[in-house]
């Protein structure tokens, strides 16, 4: 009886129903688990391509955005050049149907002065030149010339105004320059 005692698990009396409930539960919760996860990473995946989906469409509708801006980005500073060009022209007609050269010297300047205005509203200011120290970055020296009145180094006269942009140089301002007084 001891022998029966020491071996109990024959190939007779081995209860496989016990083993296989407990191996089953695991299987099952690993199974149940991957499904799980399975799942999540499926939704994962769809937000993914929702979340590139979206973001393709972004960027057609930033890229439309910047052409836009480059072929209109100018548009109200041509809105406020339209009535300049209209003045010019009521202008020349004027001259043409025998109007005085005065009355067309006033409607240039008024034209003038319209057009000043609209380049203000843009931020373009021109460049103070008259009597002041020549500046490279600012001044294009055309010429030098002897004077009495004005330093060395000092601009004489204005050939063509020069221009800023905020502060950025649009165009520098063509100039003469005093190479002081005269040697006789």
């Amino acid at each position: 009886m001891a022998e029966d005692q020491q071996n109990t698990n024959t190939i007779d009396n081995l209860d496989n129903s016990s083993q296989v409930t407990e191996e089953v539960g695991p299987v099952t919760d690993l199974q149940q688990a991957l499904a799980e996860k399975t799942e999540e990473s499926n939704g994962l995946n769809d937000k993914y391509l929702r979340l590139a989906a979206e973001f393709d469409n972004y960027k057609r509708l930033t890229q439309k955005d910047q052409r836009d801006q480059a072929r209109f980005g100018n548009e109200s500073l041509l809105k406020e050049l339209l009535p300049v060009v209209d003045n010019l022209e009521r202008a020349i007609k004027a001259s043409r149907e025998g109007g005085s050269s005065d009355v067309l010297i006033q409607g240039v300047e008024l034209t003038l002065k319209q057009l000043t205005a609209a380049l203000t509203r843009f931020y373009v200011t021109p460049i103070e030149t008259a009597g002041k120290p020549f500046d490279p970055a600012t001044h294009q020296s055309v010429t030098s010339v002897p004077s009495e009145k004005i330093p060395e180094q000092h601009v004489v006269d204005e050939f063509q105004r020069g221009y800023l942009l905020h502060d950025r140089i649009l165009r520098a301002a063509m100039v003469s320059i005093s190479t002081g007084r005269a040697d006789s």
